[in-house]
């Protein structure tokens, strides 16, 4: 499955970065199409919210019941604040990213796929703010435990540890581009 998922992620990409240019701002319904279009072809559910609740290592994610609400919240509180994001300050795109970045992730919305979707979202809106196409390498490696402790400092509104992260990531990023 994680092969199907991750092919099905190339195929999307493609699209998702002719559909989304430098002026969009984002909404949920966008994340819930951009889920939809990647997973589709696998999951009947792909692009809904979830109904059930989940957990990662004892860690769990928003009430299933609280979603809609939640993600309501997120549109009017974030991504309206933080999309499109052509913030001239390299500063200001790093908080953009990391607080859209935590906010998602700890929403959880849907099944399968939430990070991802996160990580697809941050290159999306990196691509607004004219920087290349993120690596995410780091995280899923050496600072796999920096994010996880990032992603929970992010309950607290802490978003300086994934924000350091993302400075990594982008110079990163620029560095191989």
């Amino acid at each position: 499955m994680d092969v199907a998922e991750a092919r099905a992620l190339e195929r999307a990409m493609e699209n998702f970065i002719e559909s989304y240019g430098e002026s969009h701002r984002f909404t949920a319904s966008d994340l819930s199409a951009l889920h939809k279009d990647w997973l589709g072809e696998i999951y009947d559910w792909a692009g809904q919210y979830r109904q059930v609740n989940i957990s990662k290592d004892s860690f769990p994610f928003a009430a299933a019941a609280q979603i809609p609400k939640l993600m309501s919240s997120f549109e009017r509180d974030v991504l309206q604040q933080n999309t499109p994001c052509n913030f001239k300050d390299r500063a200001e795109i790093i908080r953009a990213l990391a607080e859209t970045h935590v906010e998602i992730v700890l929403i959880h919305p849907f099944r399968e796929g939430n990070g991802r979707l996160a990580r697809v979202l941050s290159s999306l809106m990196a691509l607004q703010a004219r920087l290349p196409l993120l690596d995410f390498g780091l995280i899923a490696g050496l600072k796999k435990e920096a994010y996880f402790a990032a992603i929970q400092a992010g309950m607290e509104k802490n978003y300086q540890p994934m924000e350091s992260l993302f400075a990594e990531i982008i110079e990163r990023s620029v560095a191989s581009s």
